[in-house]
């Protein structure tokens, strides 16, 4: 099996707020006049259906649902698919099958069951940011440019403001999609957003973009060898090369284009 550069992309939904063994604690209405105190959060109606199940079928769940989790992360994604499948046995009404099922299809390059199974999990966890990356990366490595241009920016209003590195990944990306929509005031704007000091590879790797789309190949590569000399760690600039990948500026690792998917016009 050929593993993509795009799913070294792909987020995985947090597994705790349906695999709680028991009911939570009642929670106090919040007295408004204490401040900083965080207001009651209602439960979704999945996970209200899921508490109503019996103990030992949560348990059995959160079994399946860790080991296919585990699988998927260990490249093991027949098998997590079966997990998933035993999962959904058990309780069908989880947006965690279906985001990580629609990881698993991502892996096999059959990006409309993915889809498919991101709409579902985003029906079950509305602008859950996890799922809604997931939909805006399909959109962008099919080439949708317009749709993942719109659902990047989406997903900009529902990331918190402290997650920076995914924030400035998530505009890098709306960027591209400017790029290729002929946006070209908004795509220098966004360019010149943060600088060298900023604390992402954005500064970096937009210059690169640039010079990629003036063919200066060259200037282009000193760009990235650049953000390779201030940011060392390989796993901070993965999703970003990762990203050159996708879009085209760079040829995929494995030798052909990372992206299979006709580009949208």
């Amino acid at each position: 099996m050929k593993f993509s550069a795009f799913s070294s992309l792909i987020l995985a939904l947090a597994l705790a707020p349906l695999m709680a063994q028991d009911a939570p604690a009642p929670t106090p209405a919040a007295d408004p006049k204490k401040e900083g105190e965080a207001p009651k959060q209602e439960l979704n109606a999945n996970q209200k259906a899921f508490l109503n199940l019996p103990e030992e079928q949560r348990k059995e769940f959160a079994k399946h649902l860790g080991e296919a989790s585990r699988l998927f992360q260990a490249k093991r994604v027949f098998e997590s698919l079966d997990e998933l499948f035993k999962a959904e046995k058990i309780f069908k009404e989880a947006p965690e099958i279906y985001n990580l099922r629609g990881s698993c299809y991502v892996e096999f390059r059959d990006f409309d069951k993915a889809m498919e199974d991101f709409r579902k999990a985003s029906q079950l966890s509305p602008n859950n940011p996890s799922i809604e990356f997931n939909i805006a990366e399909v959109l962008f490595v099919t080439r949708k440019w317009q749709e993942a241009h719109d659902a990047f920016e989406k997903l900009l209003t529902l990331l918190p403001q402290n997650d920076v590195a995914l924030g400035r990944l998530v505009e890098f990306k709306l960027l591209l999609c400017k790029e290729k929509l002929g946006k070209k005031n908004e795509v220098i704007l966004l360019a010149g957003k943060y600088d060298y000091l900023d604390e992402s590879p954005f500064y970096y790797f937009a210059q690169a973009a640039l010079a990629y789309e003036s063919k200066d190949l060259l200037k282009a590569e000193e760009w990235l060898a650049m953000s390779g000399r201030i940011f060392q760690d390989p796993n901070v600039l993965a999703p970003w090369q990762d990203t050159l990948v996708e879009f085209g500026y760079i040829k995929s690792f494995y030798g052909d284009d990372a992206s299979t998917a006709p580009e949208a016009p």
